[in-house]
């Protein structure tokens, strides 16, 4: 099935609002307070956070480049780091690296001997997705090297490889099975494997699972492992459920609101359409014409490449 424009602007813009409606949910009090104070624009719109932000710079260098080019894209994230965005503090010690001239295979591992294992490259995974739906052949290694320009960790990647692969297979219109167990097909490690059998396991029964299931076996927090399967169950749980249903069961869950609403919103916008995104909280969103323009764009690539 071909990819339809109302799919590619319902992933973009189902992960922008996630992301901005998780914002003010983040974190502990400081964060929460810090965020009321600077979580609007100058004309009132939510504000999105680094997630989206980090997803729109990948677009953009891929538009740009015509494919996957991790030092442009090393580039376009130091340009447009912006404390005020949230980014964590190890990626913005990357990217403040990268600003001063550092290569990137070098300040990430500067700061994370390991590489890291954040859910960073994966809530910008479904941009791959996209991008790469129509190019099989290239997806593999498109996802592994855009994450390991800021999350080098085997885990770091591995989830970034599952959202890629759910949200590519969204697009494509397929069952919500289908869309699961295809990314469940491409994890390997183990810290994933076990969390898909748990979601699986739910998923089928359709038990009605509380949150506080969902955080003992899935996870909330910022590490990968602890997030991507928790964002995959939390769009599928709500695959024929209104797009806030899924955001308020995020909100329930917490930790890391805002990449856990994010990573889900853009699998179930992918899946959906735009045409089924909330009209009232989109029209108070940052720059969602600009987000919507570039969605077009990438479809418009997408077309050219099928």
């Amino acid at each position: 099935m071909s990819v339809t424009l109302d799919r590619v602007k319902g992933c973009l813009l189902g992960l922008a609002l996630g992301d901005a409606l998780g914002a003010p949910c983040e974190g502990g009090l400081l964060e929460r307070t810090f965020w009321r104070v600077i979580g609007r624009t100058s004309g009132g719109e939510m504000r999105w956070t680094d997630d989206t932000q980090m997803s729109i710079d990948l677009a953009e260098s891929l538009l740009a480049r015509g494919s996957l080019d991790p030092d442009d894209l090393a580039r376009r994230f130091a340009a447009s780091y912006r404390w005020s965005r949230g980014y964590g503090p190890g990626a913005a010690r990357v990217l403040k690296r990268i600003a001063r001239g550092a290569d990137w295979r070098s300040a990430n591992r500067s700061v994370y001997p390991s590489g890291s294992f954040g859910n960073g490259a994966a809530m910008r995974a479904p941009v791959i997705g996209l991008f790469y739906a129509s190019r099989p052949d290239e997806f593999d290694a498109a996802i592994r090297l855009s994450a390991e320009v800021t999350h080098a960790h085997p885990l770091g990647i591995e989830g970034a490889v599952l959202l890629a692969t759910a949200t590519r297979a969204a697009l494509q219109g397929r069952t919500r099975p289908e869309i699961f167990e295809e990314a469940a097909s491409a994890a390997r490690l183990e810290p994933f494997t076990t969390r898909l059998t748990v979601a699986r396991r739910w998923l089928e029964s359709a038990a009605d699972v509380d949150r506080r299931a969902v955080l003992r076996e899935l996870g909330n927090r910022i590490s990968a492992q602890e997030s991507v399967v928790t964002a995959l169950y939390v769009a599928f749980r709500f695959w024929d459920a209104p797009y806030l249903d899924l955001i308020r069961f995020a909100l329930a869950i917490g930790g890391d609101v805002d990449t856990i609403a994010a990573m889900a919103g853009a699998v179930w916008g992918a899946g959906h359409g735009l045409g089924q995104l909330p009209a009232e909280p989109l029209a108070r969103l940052e720059d969602a014409a600009g987000i919507s323009a570039l969605a077009s764009k990438l479809h418009s690539r997408l077309a050219n490449t099928a």
